[in-house]
């Protein structure tokens, strides 16, 4: 019987959460999905997401495919939609589900994904759940200075943990880059793919150069070693958010 794919458009706080993948003995973004999904519908469906966000990390446009042996019609998608919000908790919510191709995938059609993790400048107790605070001033020029240098190397080896099973470190920095704000330092990365931790060790290692304890010289020797024990402190997965997934155009619509 022929297949029809979707694809969920949602956002989640990751506080709660082991992450999006499901994992035994622990509570995942992934796993609630599909119990709200198989709730209303009776159907065992899995979803297949975007990437596998940390522990604690949020998004806020998450991607996950999945397929059924039905055609749901634009009426069908809302109520769809509209039921799997009333299930779900209030740290996750579905925007839309799109029809697309046979061929689309979560993980695989995507084109680049964009990051930020929120630094507080001062101590904060109301935005400790979505911002970490470093304890201390950060020279933010430095901090600017180091952030550019990410986008001339492909290869970031140096940024994920050392037990990973992946094939390659090489990565494509669209963009990197620091807003900031009254109370905020704003790290900003795009990439075609990030590698596990990537994100948190980059940050760390720019908070070094915002201490004035990595210098732009030290930063390019870092990155051509490739060596992990010599970056950054990975920094808490709570102040970091998936912000974007940029898939080809024309990925959604009618199928």
């Amino acid at each position: 019987m022929q297949e029809w794919r979707y694809c969920i458009e949602l956002a989640y706080n990751g506080g709660g959460y082991h992450g999006w993948q499901f994992q035994p003995n622990a509570i995942t973004v992934q796993q609630r999905l599909e119990d709200a999904l198989h709730k209303f519908s009776r159907i065992q469906i899995r979803v297949t997401g975007a990437g596998r966000t940390d522990t604690g990390v949020h998004a806020r446009r998450f991607f996950a495919h999945f397929s059924i042996e039905a055609r749901l019609n634009d009426d069908e998608l809302k109520q769809w939609v509209y039921r799997l919000n009333r299930i779900l908790a209030a740290d996750i919510v579905v925007f839309k589900i799109h029809r697309v191709s046979r061929d689309f995938h979560a993980r695989f059609s995507a084109i680049s994904r964009t990051y930020r993790y929120f630094i507080l400048k001062t101590k904060d107790p109301f935005s400790t759940e979505f911002a970490y605070y470093p304890g201390l001033t950060l020279d933010i020029e430095n901090m600017r200075k180091a952030a550019a240098i990410f986008q001339e190397y492909t290869d970031f080896a140096c940024f994920t943990k050392s037990n990973t099973q992946t094939e390659n470190y090489r990565c494509r920095i669209i963009e990197s880059f620091l807003v900031e704000t009254d109370t905020l330092i704003i790290y900003q990365v795009k990439a075609n793919r990030f590698l596990r931790n990537m994100v948190r060790a980059m940050v760390g290692t720019l908070i070094e150069a915002g201490k004035g304890r990595l210098n732009e010289s030290e930063l390019h020797a870092l990155l051509i070693s490739g060596t992990r024990s010599d970056a950054g402190e990975s920094v808490p997965a709570r102040g970091l958010f998936l912000e974007d997934v940029i898939y080809p155009e024309n990925s959604f619509g009618s199928h």
